[in-house]
């Protein structure tokens, strides 16, 4: 694989012969990588991790305060002109937490996880905080329980066919399949009074591989902690959404912050949980409700389990403490190639994010390095260390939307990572970076094979088509892999730091990290997520955290020193041309699937379906499913292939030849065109998403949705909202279209 011609050309690269490599200019970009690797260490990664997951690590504790100040101490160290910028975000923590079943007898459960033999920090929780989940309404409440299962909406559809209401209950969900946010939430509409979530072993621990320490996955004792505020709606500060939470800026109240839960809310281990679930009665759960506890699994709902449920917490304000550094560009300062991960976790976080703030770490060392000997970028290049990512991505939100104008002007790209693993490169974000990507995949070496990382890839999906025992890869994947081309991107949702930047500035974004063969999924957001644990099962000796470093250092060395656009638009219209289809397709099958519906309630098929003396209702009646006109979408579409097409095909005959004029201003051309798929109205209902191709789905959470606007839409059956969508999306793909015939016409010299 091949980027641009000339991506180096004319940048200044004076005594690099320092370090072992001999001047050249232009300056070489293979000599430059190689210089860049020397200075990238496992070594270094262990340490820097061990010292910051030694204590708890959670917002305004003061080891991540001291993480943070640390961090700016080594920027400083290595030559970034650093400093940490302080925003004062709401951040609830729990004065007192309890849950109990009251009948048919009484068992205390919840408390601190148990510490671990073998696992060093597992005991010093002294100045941990407790297992809970922010965001979250206080309450005291007492209640019958229900089961219902992943508690989404399809849950509650089958409940209701059941006859069961969750109305004045408590009920108790499984980790899984959507966003922990929306179980509270969507149990609150419900008309809920309080909220279990669970670890299920089905899901998460000894199903899925043997439990810590024996193995890597979740033991019985450990609890998920995690955010519940409604993200889907805006992250960041639920105080100051919009605005960037400074002392002096107006504030909501808590009562009017729409992304705060009105009901309590607890997590809980699948041993609490057991407790609770064999003495539950009622209906028996349908099959796929059934977990992989040694028990029967109930609906409950008949007054047989009664559960005390009480959260108190202390609504204050916190400092957080992010780590800003730059390296100023020498040819174009107030151009931005951003890099950032996290430093805050639930306790320890050594993989969650530690694992990828110590590659970050890597990378800005060996780059002060290169900076020392005399390399300088062309373009400035901004490392963050984000504090408050776990809370509700507050730290980076608040910084997006205090510097929003600045970044809007200046930003590049934004490259996240957020903890790292062993096993394969997993890139999801923006497409017309795919190229680059792969190129950057293919100049990399897998640690553990010898193969490219791209070589890993490509074989990891070819043979997983013929794995029966596990899940197929994705047919784009799949064909690309086959035919030898490039990999696609994943699209990006939610769930990490990248947010704010995609989705609400416009700018283009990837995350990135290795995995699949790592087991930090088991001790996710536990006291479990430790030093031990990450060098024992998920990443041993930090190999694939040198290997991070590489291939995100590439990419900032590649985006940040291109002399012509290292982006290839005709993989977006290719990919968007994808979505399109799936969302026609979407339409289709609702269509065909509520004619069946209306047919089998007409016929009577569910009355006599159902076990008469188990009985299960007829679904709901609901609004069938229109036929939807998307000639709009269909020719903004077509539009944009042709001048993407156009356009990657004129840089690739001409790139070279260019003089500096027009590089400088095909430069300022494509700099903002991912702008321009913003929509400043927003999505329905929620204002603060702006991006039409990518968004976090209102019910998946982190889950990605890809023309949200219309995909959504259909699926909610929000009719009028699609065909406006469909028209909105069509109208910013032509504005994209038409900026790549700008951009050709400045290749051509016209």
């Amino acid at each position: 694989m091949r980027i641009a011609a000339g991506i180096l050309a004319g940048v200044a690269f004076t005594a690099l012969a320092a370090a072992g490599v001999a001047q050249t200019a232009p300056a070489d970009r293979k000599a430059i990588e190689a210089a860049f690797d020397r200075h990238i260490s496992s070594a270094d990664q262990l340490a820097w991790l061990k010292d910051m997951s030694s204590e708890p690590n959670h917002v305004g504790s003061p080891h991540d305060k001291a993480n943070a100040e640390a961090t700016l101490a080594k920027f400083k160290q290595w030559g970034w002109d650093a400093h940490i910028e302080t925003f004062h975000v709401l951040y609830p923590t729990p004065i007192s937490t309890k849950v109990e079943m009251v009948a048919p007898e009484k068992i205390v459960l919840g408390g601190q996880e148990p510490p671990i033999p073998g696992d060093d920090t597992s005991s010093r929780t002294a100045d941990a905080l407790p297992p809970y989940v922010a965001f979250q309404g206080d309450g005291d409440v007492t209640a019958d329980l229900v089961y219902v299962n992943y508690g989404m909406p399809e849950d509650y559809q089958a409940l209701a066919r059941r006859g069961i209401d969750v109305k004045g209950k408590i009920v108790i969900a499984r980790y899984g399949v959507g966003w922990r946010g929306l179980k509270p939430k969507l149990a609150q509409d419900h008309g809920a009074i309080g909220c279990i979530i669970y670890s299920d072993p089905a899901d998460d621990g000894y199903a899925q591989s043997a439990a810590y320490p024996a193995g890597g996955a979740r033991p019985a004792g450990s609890v998920q902690r995690g955010s519940v505020a409604d993200m889907p709606l805006y992250p960041g500060d639920p105080l100051t959404p919009g605005i960037g939470a400074t002392p002096e800026a107006k504030r909501l109240t808590r009562e009017e912050a729409p992304t705060i839960l009105k009901i309590p809310v607890l997590p809980m281990s699948y041993g609490d949980a057991q407790k609770l679930l064999a003495r539950l009665g009622g209906p028996v759960a349908p099959p796929r409700w059934r977990g992989a506890l040694p028990l029967t699994y109930h609906v409950g709902g008949n007054g047989g389990v009664s559960v005390h449920l009480a959260v108190k917490s202390n609504w204050k304000l916190t400092p957080v403490y992010d780590v800003i550094a730059m390296l100023k560009g020498a040819r174009y300062p107030d151009q931005w190639v951003i890099r950032g991960n996290h430093h805050d976790g639930w306790v320890f976080g050594a993989s969650d994010p530690l694992s990828g703030n110590v590659a970050m770490l890597s990378e800005a060392k060996a780059l002060g390095e290169l900076y020392r000997t005399g390399w300088r970028p062309a373009r400035t290049i901004v490392y963050t260390s984000w504090d408050a990512e776990e809370p509700m991505l507050l730290g980076s939100t608040e910084w997006a939307e205090q510097h929003a104008d600045e970044l809007k002007q200046k930003g590049v790209i934004y490259i996240n990572t957020d903890g790292n693993g062993r096993g394969t490169l997993q890139v999801q974000g923006s497409h017309p970076y795919q190229r680059l990507v792969n190129a950057v995949a293919a100049d990399v070496t897998d640690p553990e094979t010898g193969a490219t990382v791209a070589a890993r890839a490509r074989a990891d999906v070819l043979a997983g088509a013929f794995d029966h025992a596990t899940d197929h890869p994705d047919p784009t994947a799949l064909a690309a892999a086959e035919k030898g081309a490039d990999l696609p991107l994943g699209a990006l949702g939610s769930g990490s730091d990248y947010s704010a930047y995609i989705q609400h500035l416009g700018l283009p974004a990837l995350n990135i990290g290795f995995g699949g063969e790592d087991e930090s999924g088991g001790v996710y957001h536990s006291i479990y997520d430790s030093f031990h644990h990450m060098t024992t099962f998920d990443d041993p000796g930090l190999k694939y955290g040198a290997a991070l470093s590489k291939v995100v250092g590439r990419l900032v060395l590649r985006v940040a020193d291109a002399d012509l656009p290292v982006q290839r638009y005709g993989d977006f219209a290719d990919t968007v041309g994808v979505y399109l289809g799936e969302v026609k397709k979407l339409a289709a099958d609702r269509r065909t699937e509520d004619e069946k519906r209306d047919r089998l309630i007409r016929d009577g098929a569910f009355r006599l379906a159902s076990d008469p003396l188990k009985p299960v209702g007829a679904p709901a009646p609901e609004a069938m499913t229109p036929q939807f006109d998307f000639a709009a979408l269909d020719g903004a579409v077509d539009t944009l292939k042709h001048a993407a097409a156009a356009f990657d095909t004129a840089l690739a005959a001409r790139g070279a030849s260019l003089s500096q004029a027009q590089r400088d201003r095909l430069d300022l051309q494509l700099r903002d065109i991912d702008q321009l798929l913003l929509d400043e109205r927003g999505l329905p209902g929620r204002p603060w998403y702006k991006h039409l191709i990518y968004a976090p789905g209102r019910f998946t959470g982190y889950g990605a949705k890809t023309l949200p606007g219309v995909r959504e839409a259909i699926e909610e059956r929000r009719f009028d909202d699609a065909r406006d969508y469909v028209g909105r999306t069509a109208k910013v793909l032509r504005a994209y279209a038409a900026r790549l015939d700008q951009a050709r016409a400045t290749v051509e010299g016209k």
